[in-house]
């Protein structure tokens, strides 16, 4: 299957043979998005994902596949909620976020793939504040209740909104991933 891009794209069916057989005929890393015509957040992310796509063409294949008729591929890979983008160098997940993102963290995903460095979109200032605010807000509340369980969750929700920052975490992560 050419991934070559039309002016206006389609988002195709597949089934997980045709996933990848087209995976591996690339011969590009590949950035998946999982879209439905329903989903409000995949209708802000389309554009934005077609201009990169048309951008970075030469160096990255851009595959948008339509979550609504490739159930199999959703199952294969463990989507829940979409918009879901996957990033794929040699046929193997590298990369993968769900939500919608601004242009900027969808440009860093496809800029990684291009030029071979580990994807990672970076969390922005509004994320990190909403969970670090939301963190604080769930363990006062535990705290002022005496539910160490809240304070536990505010705690973790708190933590997210960090963890790219902890070198500890990083070491931890970084012994998994050699395993």
């Amino acid at each position: 299957m050419n991934l070559a891009l039309p002016r206006n794209i389609s988002y195709l069916t597949m089934n997980l043979t045709q996933f990848q057989q087209t995976v591996s005929s690339s011969g590009k890393p590949i950035v998946v998005d999982f879209w439905a015509t329903w989903c409000a957040p995949c209708r802000v992310t389309k554009p934005i994902l077609e201009k990169l796509a048309r951008e970075y063409k030469d160096k990255v294949a851009f595959l948008p596949v339509n979550a609504d008729e490739s159930r199999e591929l959703l199952e294969h890979f463990r989507i829940i909620g979409i918009p879901t983008v996957l990033t794929l160098r040699d046929g193997e997940v590298v990369g993968r976020v769900t939500g919608a993102q601004n242009e900027a963290g969808y440009r860093t995903m496809f800029e990684a793939l291009a030029e071979g460095r580990e994807v990672k979109v970076p969390m922005s200032a509004f994320d990190r504040m909403l969970r670090l605010g939301a963190g604080a807000l769930l363990a006062m509340v535990g705290i002022s209740t005496s539910n160490w369980l809240v304070t536990g969750i505010g705690g973790v929700v708190a933590f997210l909104g960090v963890y790219d920052r902890c070198p500890i975490w990083r070491a931890l992560t970084g012994l998994l991933k050699r395993r």
